[in-house]
């Protein structure tokens, strides 16, 4: 068993990736005012981030998959790529609609919208996953909205159609 995979070579970059981030996140300026630190936040998101990479790597070195050079999507044509490289393509796309919607739909119902929709088109389009998705989208994203825009005061945007603040 090689364990030097695709996943775990993507794992350790990301570890890297994180420990420099958290080793940047001590030069963020600190204010004399205000009770939490600037640099709070984005430690407790590296540290989240650092955990869950570190479960990935593990999870990596545990597969028994090694990079096979014969599955390269170049020496199958464009069809084959697109069929291995669809999903990411998927999040792509809709994740630049969703930000090309934000001025009109806002954050809450343009994320909703993103949310479910890439849930629809990542998990499948039957009558029981969408009403699944459309609770998980509205859940989390609603939760998310309601948290930063009451318990944080943060203004996010609002956009054309839903504005709770205009």
């Amino acid at each position: 068993m090689n364990p030097l995979n695709r996943d775990t070579v993507i794992a350790i970059v990301l570890m890297v990736f994180c420990g420099i981030l958290f080793w940047a996140s001590f030069s963020i300026r600190e204010p004399d005012y205000g009770v939490l630190p600037p640099s709070a936040w984005p430690r407790v998101v590296l540290i989240a981030l650092s955990i869950l990479t570190g479960l990935y790597f593990i999870q990596s070195i545990r597969a028994s998959r090694t990079v096979d050079d014969s599955s390269s999507p170049v020496k199958k044509g464009f069809m084959h790529w697109l069929s291995v490289w669809q999903n990411p393509i998927w999040c792509f796309v809709l994740f630049f609609g969703y930000v090309a919607s934000l001025p009109v739909l806002g954050m809450l119902i343009g994320g909703v919208a993103f949310v479910f929709l890439l849930l629809c088109v990542l998990g499948g389009w039957s009558l029981r996953n969408l009403l699944v998705h459309a609770l998980i989208a509205g859940i989390s994203v609603g939760g998310m909205w309601s948290i930063f825009t009451f318990g944080l005061g943060v203004l996010l945007p609002a956009g054309e159609i839903f504005n709770p603040f205009g």
